[in-house]
C-alpha cells in the first residue's frame, strides 16, 4: 500500500496490536522483529526515518572497546556479536574497517580501569601502550567464535611511520584492530522498513506522522502533510523517540525523566591530502584529557568526530564552532604537517544520544547500555502498557529490538516464530564478497536490461542486490542520466520516490542519498533534483519552490552548508 491506502486503512481501521513511535534505528529494530513475527504493528515518525540521532552517527557498527574500561562486559560481549552479524547480514553497507590507534606513551593510564569501575575518576589520563594492549587483548577475546576480523596487531614506530608517513613523529607505537564501518545508516534503517512490510502486509510503517496526545485506550496521530488527524487504538505502545521520549510520555500524560541525552557532532572534509595519508584505516585516538576523537574515511573525503557533551533540548543540537575547533585541533595532534582549516569542511552535523538520566559526574561515566523502562496501571489512565527504549546505538539494534520484541510478544499472549540473528538485510541478501561474483551478476544484467556497465556499477555500490531489481524498473522505461549528476538517472530516482518513501527533497538529499553530506551539492544539482523529483511527486511550480527553500534552510542551519 501507498501512504494515502495506508492512512485510509488506519481511518477504516484503528486497532493495532503494536504502535511505536519514532522511526529512528531502534524504532525499526523492534518494528522488523515484530513484523517478521506476524503482528500487527504501525510504526510512525513525525519527520522522516533516520532524520534524528540515528542520522548523526559515526558511521561505525563497533564492539565498544571502551566499556571494558567501565567494567561493562556484558555489553562488549553484545556490541562484537552484533557488529559481527551486521558484517554477515548487510556486507552490503556494513564492511570490515581496520582501525589505527595512535599510541604517544607507554605506561600512561594504568590506574585509569580500576579508578573509573569505582567511580574515583572523573577525568581518566591518555592511555598508553601497555593499557592499549591489554585492552586490545581482551577485545579479542570477546570476539570468540563468531570471529569475522581479524585480531589486532601492535606497530613500532619505526613500522608505523613507514606505514602511515604524515603521522607525528612523537608515537611510540600504533595499535591496529577491526570494527565495522556503515557506510550509510541511513540507507541500512529504509532498507529494514522495506524487508518489514514485504514479510508482513499488516507492518506498515509512515514518515510524517507524529503522535500528538491520547487517552485512555486511544492514541492521536497528526499527519505534518495534510494536518489530518486519526485515532488509533493499540494494545501496546512502544516510545522510541530517542531524546524526545520524555517528551512523548509527556503527550500521553505521563510524567517521566528517563532521558539524560549527550550531544555528539561531527564534520566532514574534503582534503585529499588527509584522505590519503589515512588510506582505509579509521584513526581512533584519545585527547590528553581522555576524549575520543576519530578520523574516519567517508568514501572520498574524511568524517571527523565526535563530542560528549550534556544537552537538555535536543532541537538546538548543533556543532558549535568550539567544537570545530577541537576536531582541527585534534586532527593536527596525529598529522601535524596537514593543513585542516574550516574551508575544508563540507558538512556538520549534531544528534543527541538517548543515554539514561545518571547522576555520574561526567557523560563518559554514563553507560552506554540500553533498557526497557514499563509504565503501566491505573495510574497512567491508559488501557495498554507505555514501553520507552532508553539507550540504544546502530551497533546493537537488532539485539534491542529484539529485547523489545520479546516482551511485546509476550504481553500479547504470542510466540515467536523467527529471530533476525541470521536474517539478511535488503541488498545484503544473496549479497557475494567474492569480487567476481558481482562482476558476473552485471555482466548478465546488462545483457537483459542494457543497463551500461558504468552504471551497474553505481546501482551495485549504493544498493547491493537490490541492483537488480532498480536496472529492471530502469529497463521498463525511457531513462537519461541527469546533467548536473551523471551517476545518477532519472528512472533510479523515479524508483526511490516510488518504493522508499520519499516525501521532501532533503529526505533524498541527506537520508536515501550521501549528496550532501559527502559536499557534492551544487545550485545547479539542487535545481535540477528539485524539478526531477517534482516531476516525480506531482509538484506545482510553487511547491517546487517551497522545497528547494525548506532543503536549502535545513542544510544552512543544520548542516552550514550554503549554496
Amino acid at each position: 500500500m501507498n501512504r494515502s491506502e495506508t492512512l485510509s486503512a488506519l481511518r477504516k481501521n484503528p486497532n493495532v496490536s503494536v504502535l511505536i513511535i519514532g522511526g529512528g534505528i531502534n524504532g525499526i529494530g523492534a518494528f522488523r522483529d515484530l513484523a517478521i513475527n506476524g503482528v500487527d504493528v504501525l510504526l510512525v515518525e513525525r519527520g522522516d526515518f533516520c532524520s534524528g540521532a540515528s542520522s548523526a552517527s559515526s558511521h561505525m557498527a563497533h564492539g565498544g572497546i571502551r566499556y571494558l574500561e567501565n567494567g561493562e562486559f556484558r555489553l562488549v560481549r553484545e556490541a562484537v556479536r552484533e557488529r559481527n552479524l551486521m558484517l554477515q547480514n548487510a556486507p552490503h553497507i556494513v564492511k570490515p574497517l581496520p582501525t589505527a590507534i595512535p599510541i604517544f606513551k607507554r605506561l600512561s593510564g594504568l590506574l585509569n580501569a580500576p579508578l573509573k569501575f569505582f567511580g574515583i575518576l572523573d577525568k581518566p589520563s591518555e592511555r598508553g601502550s601497555l593499557v592499549i594492549k591489554i585492552g586490545l587483548m581482551f577485545y579479542d577475546a570477546f570476539t570468540g567464535k563468531g570471529r569475522a576480523v581479524p585480531r589486532h596487531k601492535f606497530f613500532s614506530r619505526k613500522k608505523s611511520l613507514a606505514t602511515w608517513n604524515q603521522i607525528n613523529p612523537d608515537i611510540v607505537n600504533t595499535a591496529v584492530y577491526y570494527d565495522g564501518a556503515i557506510t550509510n545508516p541511513e540507507r541500512l534503517g529504509i532498507e529494514l522498513i522495506l524487508d518489514a512490510e514485504s514479510e508482513n502486509v499488516n507492518a506498515r510503517a509512515l514518515n510524517y506522522l507524529s503522535m500528538v496526545g491520547g487517552a485512555e485506550d486511544t492514541i492521536i496521530l497528526r499527519d505534518e502533510l495534510t494536518d489530518e488527524t486519526y485515532d488509533v487504538r493499540p494494545k501496546l505502545v512502544i516510545n522510541a523517540a530517542g531524546a524526545w521520549i520524555d517528551s512523548s510520555n509527556k503527550k500521553l500524560g505521563l510524567s517521566t525523566n528517563f532521558i539524560g541525552g549527550s550531544k555528539g557532532s561531527h564534520i566532514v572534509v574534503d582534503h585529499p591530502e588527509l584522505r590519503a595519508a589515512i588510506g582505509d584505516h579509521e584513526f581512533f585516538f584519545e585527547n590528553e584529557d581522555g576524549r575520543i576523537v576519530l578520523i574516519y574515511p567517508l568514501f572520498d573525503k574524511v568524517l571527523i568526530g565526535t563530542s560528549d557533551i550534556p544537552i537538555e533540548n535536543p532541537e538546538e543540537a548543533r556543532c558549535t564552532d568550539d567544537e570545530v575547533d577541537y576536531f582541527l585541533r585534534m586532527t593536527k595532534r596525529v598529522f601535524p604537517d596537514l593543513d585542516l582549516t574550516r574551508q575544508r569542511i563540507v558538512f556538520r552535523y549534531s544528534g543527541v544520544r538517548p543515554l539514561p538520566r545518571s547522576t555520574a559526574k561526567t557523560v563518559s561515566q554514563i553507560s552506554r547500555d540500553h533498557s526497557i523502562e514499563v509504565l503501566s496501571g491505573d495510574w497512567t489512565n491508559l488501557t495498554f502498557p507505555v514501553y520507552s527504549l532508553v539507550g540504544g546505538k546502530w551497533t546493537s539494534f537488532r539485539a534491542f529490538g529484539e529485547q523489545a520484541a520479546d516482551k511485546a510478544l509476550a504481553h500479547l499472549g504470542l510466540k515467536r516464530k523467527r529471530d533476525t540473528r541470521s536474517l539478511p538485510i535488503g541488498g545484503g541478501r544473496g549479497y557475494e564478497r567474492d569480487v567476481q561474483e558481482p562482476n558476473r551478476q552485471m555482466g548478465s544484467l546488462f545483457a537483459w536490461t542494457g543497463v551500461s556497465q558504468e552504471r551497474l556499477i553505481h546501482l551495485f555500490e549504493r544498493y547491493g542486490t537490490r541492483a537488480e531489481a532498480i536496472a529492471t524498473y530502469i529497463n521498463g522505461g525511457t531513462d537519461f542520466t541527469l546533467k548536473s549528476l551523471s551517476d545518477y538517472s532519472f528512472r533510479e530516482i523515479a524508483y526511490l520516490v516510488q518504493h522508499e518513501k520519499i516525501i521532501h527533497l532533503d529526505d533524498f538529499l541527506l537520508r536515501r542519498s550521501m549528496l550532501a553530506m559527502l559536499g557534492r551539492l551544487t545550485r545547479e544539482m539542487m535545481l535540477e533534483l528539485t524539478n526531477t523529483l517534482g516531476d516525480i511527486l506531482g509538484w506545482d511550480g510553487e511547491q517546487k519552490k517551497a522545497e528547494a527553500a525548506r532543503a536549502l534552510s535545513i542544510l544552512a542551519d543544520r548542516h552550514e552548508v550554503r549554496l
